[in-house]
């Protein structure tokens, strides 16, 4: 990953696209969660739409990761709703996690595995058979180099990891991408080449949702930015046409009155 690798823009997704005469695949309603009376989320609203990057942006503890279980319906809302495509997330899991690919932090594959047997295991898991053509195909669409699909993931850089689990996604058709804290702990060239792939992943038609606290990196790539501040959307910031959210804007609302 030495240098910033051209991602093929080529291949469309729209077979995977989840139907909504809308636009809006993700609906986040007057969402709140509590744990033993503690409120941990307080009254969410915001929509991601096909085709968008959207990014929920907030320091350590803000509610950002319990978003994104809430999402995967592993929290059950004290109020409020959460829907994707429509459909309420706890009266449609199995739906929802079969439209969605949810990349934590530190993807979690099998070290002692290559590239290419992780896929084809995790596929298999999903009853979902892919040829080695179509398997190839999805590593050059994330710009995985040729030379690393033979090797142990124990060989793998951090953004080769999670180039690996975004092939997996593309293969399991999954239209709805969730993230957390994608960046961490990339290195400048990497983080460029995954921006640059999850910007091709939205232009093919993918709903992008990512939680970070990277104010630079969200203004870099989101159409769309929720700043979290203790379980409360306190603003949201649109980029303009062709261009992009003003980081020192977002930075100097990020930082006012602290971020708990």
């Amino acid at each position: 990953m030495s240098t910033p690798t051209e991602v093929n823009q080529t291949t469309p997704i729209e077979s995977q696209q989840v139907e909504n005469t809308k636009g809006t695949i993700v609906s986040v309603e007057s969402l709140s969660f509590s744990i033993k009376n503690n409120a941990i989320l307080k009254n969410l609203n915001f929509t991601v739409g096909s085709g968008e990057i959207y990014a929920l942006l907030g320091g350590n503890g803000a509610g950002k990761s319990t978003t994104l279980k809430t999402l995967l319906g592993f929290n059950k809302p004290t109020q409020g709703s959460v829907k994707v495509a429509g459909k309420e997330v706890t009266q449609a899991l199995d739906f929802v996690r079969g439209k969605t690919a949810y990349l934590p932090e530190s993807a979690t594959l099998y070290p002692h595995l290559t590239a290419r047997e992780n896929v084809e295991y995790f596929l298999s898991l999903a009853d979902i058979k892919k040829t080695n053509e179509q398997i190839n195909a999805a590593f050059k669409r994330v710009a995985l180099q040729e030379g690393a699909w033979e090797r142990p993931m124990q060989t793998y850089s951090k953004g080769m990891r999670q180039k690996t689990a975004i092939a997996l996604a593309i293969l399991r058709e999954a239209p709805i991408f969730l993230l957390d804290e994608p960046t961490s702990g990339l290195d400048p060239v990497a983080i460029d080449e995954f921006n640059q792939l999850v910007r091709e992943l939205a232009l093919s038609g993918a709903t992008i949702l990512m939680v970070t606290h990277d104010v630079y990196g969200a203004c870099q790539v989101a159409n769309r930015i929720g700043l979290l501040r203790a379980g409360e959307l306190v603003g949201e910031f649109d980029a303009p046409e062709n261009g992009r959210i003003d980081t020192e804007q977002v930075h100097a609302a990020f930082a006012q009155r602290g971020v708990k």
